[in-house]
């Protein structure tokens, strides 16, 4: 075993070079602090994570891998980053066991692909570090039924009503015990590493929330063991469908040029731009309410323009182009900013079969497994384990 470390560390030197990008700027944090948890570590602990379902879109890249790469980028020298693919948060819904395996593997090439460097941020698979599913059953035994009753994610994966219970006869048919409490195993991934700050867009706040709960409710029966923490909102607004553009871009929806993939080629990104849905009016302008098509493309050209214009100011700048010349405009736009994070990506996916991905996950979690020890000892203690 003694000679396994260091041909690992040779294969990250391998892989590390094709991925690097430029620093960026640090994003602000918002502070909830709690007088009943211990003292926060001297240094941050940047926690977040993906759900293993492949190949991310614009949405998911523009609305929070984007701000990874960032924070990696922006953090403090003794900045403690990890971000896993959550691969047991997926088995909540039933899944191919083939298939899981092939998009773990592309979730993680895509992190890699996008910037994140496995010599600078710990990238692992949920699955790997087993202290994540003995902590959520500990926070189980102190967590409020009534409040995950409350959660509404359980709620829209079976398309139930805002109100409905789980003591419904509706609910009881339908929900799975995985799916009711995975906001506990959501919290043990942040508490397990002493996270002090985890990025989340404006529409996971409420399980945010509910890890500080988990917090408040196992420090008050244990004394102050686990960390309060802190929320970075991501200042990046939805990514909306191609197609219906007032709902968000999602790989649910049931036609494909609805969304761009961070590894679609050039033409496959000018075919889904010029079908996208815009109006009949010939012209350019930012009109959310009114224009929400037009409206949605000058947003995406925003988010890549590199002057940095707001998407009010590149519909006043583009206001005498046509829709067809402005759609041109915007996938070329895509394209080019895209085009080398797919080169990255299939280098990673077909060189040595992938075997860079599984040296670099192997490696992460041997250091996640490191973090979340440190932590499981305290809980342990305080628990009598």
């Amino acid at each position: 075993m003694a000679s396994a470390r260091p041909l690992i560390r040779r294969s990250l030197c391998r892989c590390k070079s094709s991925f690097l990008v430029k620093p960026s700027t640090s994003l602000t944090s918002s502070r909830h602090i709690s007088s009943s948890s211990p003292t926060p570590p001297q240094n941050q602990v940047i926690f977040s994570g993906i759900q293993p379902t492949g190949i991310p879109h614009l949405g998911n890249y523009l609305g929070a891998l984007q701000q990874w790469v960032k924070l990696q980028n922006s953090a403090a020298s003794g900045t403690k980053l990890l971000y896993s693919v959550v691969d047991l948060h997926a088995i909540t819904v039933p899944q191919d066991p083939g298939v899981l395996r092939r998009t773990k593997r592309e979730s993680l090439a895509a992190l890699l692909a996008i910037g994140l460097d496995p010599g600078r941020s710990v990238l692992f698979y949920q699955s790997s570090v087993f202290a994540h599913s003995e902590l959520m059953w500990i926070l189980s035994c102190t967590a409020s039924m009534g409040y995950l009753a409350r959660m509404t994610q359980w709620k829209s994966k079976l398309s139930l009503k805002d109100d409905a219970s789980p003591l419904d006869e509706s609910s009881k048919s339908k929900l799975k015990l995985g799916l009711f409490s995975y906001p506990v195993l959501q919290a043990a991934d942040i508490l397990v590493h002493r996270a002090t700050h985890v990025p989340v867009g404006e529409d996971q706040s409420q399980h945010l929330e509910f890890a500080r709960e988990c917090v408040t409710n196992f420090n008050h029966n244990y004394g102050p063991t686990l960390i309060q923490p802190q929320t970075i909102l991501s200042p990046a607004k939805r990514v909306m469908s191609l197609q219906e553009p007032h709902l968000k871009m999602s790989k649910s929806h049931s036609d494909p040029r609805s969304r761009i993939l961070i590894t679609d080629d050039p033409p496959a990104i000018h075919k889904k731009i010029m079908a996208a849905l815009t109006d009949s009016t010939n012209s350019v302008s930012y009109d959310p309410q009114n224009r929400p098509g037009v409206s949605n493309l000058l947003e995406l050209l925003s988010h890549f323009d590199a002057e940095g214009r707001s998407p009010e100011a590149l519909g006043t700048a583009h206001a005498d182009l046509g829709l067809g010349a402005f759609k041109k405009l915007v996938g070329e736009t895509i394209s080019e900013k895209l085009e080398p994070i797919r080169m990255r990506y299939e280098k990673l996916i077909s060189e040595d079969k992938g075997g860079c991905l599984d040296q670099v996950e192997k490696e992460g979690a041997r250091k996640a497994r490191e973090s979340a020890d440190e932590t499981m000892a305290l809980v342990r203690e305080a628990v009598g384990l």
